[in-house]
């Protein structure tokens, strides 16, 4: 292999790859390196293509150089060899290879996807911070990090964008600045100006949090999208970033039913129409939970389950609905599932017998598979639908008010749902939640994994039954704190 060293700069590879191409060394002969990024053991000297005689200039199709400079951009490993190759392939009348649907082609135009989102990222989240007059130039210093060699398109845009102000953009790998008429770089970044733009604040900061908190909109809060728009590498530089997290916390506790923050939402006015929306009358609760016929669950169930436990607990424990097993006998956790809890209750402490055990819906929801014959054989859980985990909710609602827990542990998605009463409980991401108790309605909510999950894990369940362990020990020292109302997730 035949080292070609260069500066890293897009121009040096396009001098050099014209004269590699012109003598006709083939991409495989050849391994590119960046001058100071490391040296090739196996040369024999540092003999790069200068030692190629440039014959006539070859002719390429005219929107390949283009393609190229993007995608040189792109920080990874190959990336001139990629170029290189794609350049030989055309050049010798392989033309397919500046197209998407070839391989080296695809890898080409992923690049510049990426780079152009990456330029529209730096557009986004780089934050300027104001200094003071009197300091002098510059008047806007800004520190942002990269995935790719962006810096020259953003300080661009910036330079057509803040008139004759003078501001430095400080980057890992260089610096722009502005003095108002003209910009020049510098590469690398130099470690004071690299200091001094990371250390920077202004008196602004506050009041775009402030601001940035009152119009956070906790129903429209949509993590997925979010995340793909504002990647969470760059909360860690924007004055907003150390918010986001717990903001997205608390939305996902409950506040949705606000559609604002809890400093919003808790306006006179618009309590007026929480205390309106909560008054709406709920079907009435039969005379006995046997009697219960509020969804079409208890049609095929043998019976229905209620809780189980003494009269008043500090703990409840909520699962998402009885098992086959919790069907034929009447009450709740005492499958293959109830023996895993009380495996996780030994560990972590606690006895059975001191708590409330009840689930978010009580009949068995089932449907039929396997085999012809057989009760037990053919009647295998069903989750929930929405509707019928809020026709069950008055029920569990009855509990908590009767048992009076301090610490209720939502073991699933469907209890936690039933408690911050969530209309579409696939807005709820576990992981979000776990080892993070929180408050609602002067409660202590904890979220484990269901014991049933871990039964299901195709790992063994080992990771899912240490978070239940140590979501039912965290329930027991919790039960001798009492929460005030002013933490409720709910407000």
């Amino acid at each position: 292999m035949r080292p070609v060293r260069f500066s890293g700069e897009f121009g040096d590879w396009r001098r050099l790859s014209r004269r590699l191409l012109a003598a006709g060394v083939a991409p495989e002969s050849l391994t590119w390196q960046v001058e100071g990024a490391g040296e090739d053991l196996f040369a024999d000297s540092p003999a790069g293509a200068d030692e190629v005689p440039e014959k006539n200039p070859l002719r390429v199709p005219r929107e390949l150089p283009a393609l190229l400079e993007q995608a040189a951009r792109f920080r990874a490993d190959d990336r001139w060899a990629l170029l290189y190759r794609i350049l030989w392939r055309v050049c010798n009348g392989d033309r397919s290879a500046m197209l998407a649907g070839d391989v080296d082609g695809g890898t080409l135009h992923r690049r510049i996807k990426a780079v152009r989102r990456e330029a529209h990222h730096m557009h986004a989240f780089l934050r300027f911070r104001e200094r003071d007059a009197a300091l002098g130039a510059p008047q806007f210093v800004a520190w942002h990090e990269t995935a790719h060699d962006v810096l020259d398109l953003g300080a661009e845009h910036f330079a057509e964008r803040m008139g004759r102000h003078t501001w430095l953009v400080a980057t890992p790998e260089g610096a722009a600045h502005f003095d108002g008429q003209r910009l020049r770089y510098q590469r690398p970044c130099p470690t004071d100006i690299r200091a001094f733009a990371e250390g920077l604040h202004d008196g602004g900061e506050r009041l775009w949090q402030a601001y940035y908190t009152s119009t956070f909109n906790p129903a429209r809060l949509n993590p997925r999208v979010m995340l793909n728009h504002m990647p969470a590498r760059f909360w860690k530089h924007l004055p907003e970033g150390p918010l986001i997290p717990d903001l997205m916390s608390r939305a996902r506790a409950g506040q949705q039913r606000l559609a604002q923050t809890a400093a919003v939402g808790e306006q006179p006015g618009r309590q007026v129409l929480i205390a309106q929306e909560r008054a709406q009358p709920r079907r009435p609760l039969p005379s006995s939970l046997d009697a219960c016929r509020n969804c079409e669950i208890w049609r095929d169930a043998t019976q229905a389950v209620p809780g189980q436990g003494p009269a008043q607990a500090a703990i409840m424990l909520v699962g998402e609905q009885p098992g086959d097993h919790e069907d034929l006998a009447g009450r709740p956790f005492i499958g293959p599932a109830g023996e895993v809890l009380a495996r996780a209750l030994a560990a972590a402490g606690l006895r059975r017998e001191a708590l409330y055990l009840t689930n978010a819906v009580k009949h068995f929801k089932w449907e039929p598979r396997g085999g012809p014959t057989g009760r037990a054989a053919t009647r295998k859980h069903a989750t929930p639908k929405p509707g019928e985990i809020r026709a069950c909710h008055s029920w569990l609602d009855k509990e908590i008010r009767e048992v009076g827990p301090r610490v209720i542990v939502a073991l699933g998605r469907t209890a936690l749902a039933s408690l911050l009463e969530v209309q579409n409980p696939q807005r709820l991401r576990l992981a979000d939640f776990a080892g993070k108790p929180f408050r609602h309605l002067d409660r202590w909510i904890l979220v484990a994994p269901h014991p049933a999950a871990v039964l299901r894990a195709q790992d063994g369940g080992e990771a899912l039954y240490a978070a239940l362990v140590e979501a039912l020990a965290e329930a027991g020292r919790l039960q001798h704190e009492q929460p005030g109302p002013t933490g409720s997730a709910d407000a």
